[in-house]
């Protein structure tokens, strides 16, 4: 039986794909992933599946057709940091998938500004609410991946509300493409300067 690929592409330009990611998609038959992650791989010539809400029927293509067909999905970032692999995991065991890890946009965003990250908290605003402000307090700084509704604006209202109004925030838009931004300073100037596009942010605070 053939593994199910879970490959991370990194923040989205060819540039941060490890080169065993593009051997393993290029040895596969069908390629799943975003619309936009797929344009990467415009020169792949087996069968392309778009990965939308409907995860279902995904998940129902990936068992009817894994025994005769290698099977690539392709995510954003690396696999293990708020990716679908969680997903993939709840209905395929261990050994089933083989995983294929990739560069995070936040661990790109924190090259970028040339500061370590290993003591700093790294949290998801996708569909939930974390209490970045408590995490932010205890260890000076943190990183936050942002959705439609927690975007840099709501997140520097949110600062400023908690009394934090002098935090560093770092804005990276659209990370790795050509258009990309990295945009520093306090929340007030963060507000006014969106609205943003594909965003990570890092706030630092000292007190």
């Amino acid at each position: 039986m053939n593994k199910i690929m879970v490959i991370g592409i990194g923040p989205g330009h060819r540039d941060y794909i490890l080169p065993i990611a593009f051997k393993k998609i290029e040895a596969s038959d069908v390629l799943i992933g975003g619309r936009r992650n797929l344009e990467i791989f415009k020169d792949f010539e087996g069968e392309t599946q778009v990965i939308t809400k409907e995860l279902d029927k995904i998940l129902h293509y990936i068992k009817s057709n894994r025994k005769d067909k290698k099977i690539a999905i392709i995510v954003s970032g690396d696999t293990g940091f708020y990716s679908m692999l969680t997903y993939f995991k709840k209905h395929f065991s261990s050994e089933e998938i083989e995983v294929i890890p990739g560069i995070s946009s936040l661990q790109y965003l924190f090259s970028r500004i040339k500061e370590p990250w290993q003591e700093a908290p790294l949290l998801s605003l996708h569909g939930r609410r974390e209490n970045f402000v408590e995490k932010l307090k205890q260890y000076k700084k943190v990183g936050l991946l942002t959705d439609t509704i927690h975007t840099p604006e709501n997140i520097g209202k949110i600062l400023m509300e908690e009394g934090l109004d002098h935090a560093t925030m770092v804005v990276g838009e659209n990370l790795s493409y050509s258009e990309e931004r990295i945009i520093v300073g306090e929340p007030k100037e963060i507000i006014k300067n969106g609205p943003y596009q594909m965003t990570v942010v890092v706030i630092f605070h000292e007190e």
